[in-house]
């Protein structure tokens, strides 16, 4: 092993300098210097001989605090401003926020090295490579990256998506290299297939938790605290609501806003959840139960040729044991009509969205919400139970009612690109649950390393 991490990945490596213009979160994974040490020592190991110096930046009044955080680590210089970094540096990655990214390029790519590689880590890539088409010299190299996954995931075997925008061989197997000291799998797209297929896979997915927070804030109720949400699938939508709101707003309104894929998705969410929610209150069961089962068809596949694979995406009570709640009187789940997972596969049933084509370059989150969602619509008898629930049952009405106004709030957002009416949004329902936080981390944390061990275990098997 000390032979591999002392041989040079290509001619030049000791003296390849990285710039990092950005030193929020997902920054700093790059750096090799996350807080809580899940980075394996053999991995920065490898970083470090990879690139004698990191320099990094944020902006200029983070400049003394970053200076203090990163002072005993020796290949990092926080240095002043992005021009500072720009013209040092051998590949430079934009890591800020998309919704600024063209301000921030417009500002420092002039500065750019001769010669250097220039990507970002951007969700959306719509402006990102527009952006560096305008303001980046014509003499840089364009590679662009997006980890999929949030800073608090393990990027081990994580997507991480390579875009060879505008680059030679050379530079594309260089940064190829830096970055494989993640230790993620590499996907390679262009920049229209990443915003296309994270739209599929991302943005109705963050659209139906931030719906569920909004509307169990507008209720005024901590889910877990209640008889009525259970079980292994209430698990999975309270710890996954409670992850995507105690991250920073603009990673799911550059996502939604910025990215032109997302629109039709977030909007024809609005729509099925809508629609659907008319169908059980006026009791047409007929109607919506020919409609379900319509949708799953499209997307799962008939019974005797489904697309799903011989064993569920989410291990039998993998997910059970992850509850919040202090009390363990609950007894078992209550049925549930599950609005959000028939709406959810309604969406990708009027788009012609197969989530499974899309999972080599799926979230951590969105295995579990299919896995939760697949669940739904492949055990005997639980689809039928939700529709008649929908139907006779008004034990969920105005959770579900606060529901569908959150999803159509949310919709609206995005197609009038309001991002202070998002961040407004966000904020506020984020407070309410804020106290709950570091705890939904770690169970969550617990939740989605449980289910991705489970996904290992089965990889092996089949192999042998």
């Amino acid at each position: 092993m000390a032979s591999t991490i002392s041989s040079a990945p290509f001619p030049g490596a000791e003296n390849f300098v990285i710039g990092i213009i950005g030193m929020g979160d997902m920054g700093k994974i790059h750096a090799h210097v996350v807080p809580d040490e899940r980075l394996p020592l053999l991995t920065q190991q490898v970083f470090q001989r990879l690139c004698m110096w990191i320099l990094a930046c944020d902006r200029e009044e983070k400049y003394e605090d970053l200076v203090k955080e990163f002072a005993h680590h020796p290949n990092i210089q926080i240095l002043r401003n992005g021009h500072l970094v720009s013209r040092a540096s051998n590949y430079i990655i934009y890591s800020v926020e998309a919704a600024v990214i063209g301000q921030v390029v417009a500002e420092y790519g002039p500065s750019t090295r001769l010669g250097a590689i220039v990507g970002g880590q951007t969700s959306c890539k719509d402006p990102e490579i527009r952006a560096f088409e305008e303001h980046l010299p014509s003499d840089v190299d364009i590679v662009s990256c997006h980890s999929l996954h949030g800073p608090n995931v393990d990027p081990r075997g994580q997507p991480l998506v390579l875009i060879k925008h505008r680059a030679s061989d050379e530079s594309f197997a260089k940064v190829e290299a830096v970055l494989r000291s993640l230790g993620s799998k590499h996907v390679y797209l262009s920049a229209k297939e990443h915003d296309r297929i994270t739209a599929d896979t991302q943005a109705v997915t963050h659209a139906a938790f931030l719906s569920m927070g909004k509307a169990w804030h507008a209720t005024k109720q901590f889910p877990w605290e209640s008889s009525r949400y259970v079980g292994g699938i209430e698990n999975v939508k309270i710890n996954l609501m409670l992850r995507i709101y105690s991250q920073k707003w603009h990673v799911y309104a550059g996502l939604a806003i910025l990215n032109p894929e997302a629109h039709k998705q977030i909007n024809q969410f609005a729509k099925s959840t809508t629609e659907l929610f008319y169908l059980m209150l006026e009791g047409r069961r007929e109607e919506l139960r020919a409609r379900v089962y319509a949708a799953k068809e499209r997307v799962f596949g008939r019974d005797d040729n489904p697309k799903w694979g011989p064993k569920p995406l989410l291990p039998e009570g993998v997910v059970d044991r992850f509850s919040l709640s202090k009390n363990n009187a609950h007894g078992p789940s209550i049925p549930n009509n599950h609005l959000s997972l028939l709406a959810m596969v309604d969406c990708w049933s009027a788009l012609g969205i197969v989530p499974y084509d899309h999972m080599i370059c799926s979230t951590p989150l969105f295995r579990l919400w299919l896995g939760v969602t697949e669940h739904l619509f492949r055990t005997p008898g639980l689809l039928d139970e939700s529709i008649r629930v929908g139907i006779e049952d008004t034990t969920y009405r105005r959770d579900d009612l606060q529901f569908t106004i959150a999803a159509c709030g949310w919709a609206e957002c995005v197609a009038l690109g309001q991002f202070e009416t998002w961040r407004e949004r966000f904020c506020v329902t984020q407070k309410f649950f804020e106290p709950r936080f570091a705890e939904a981390i770690q169970v969550g944390q617990a939740m989605i390393k449980a289910v991705l061990e489970a996904d290992k275990e089965d990889e092996v098997v089949e192999k042998e």
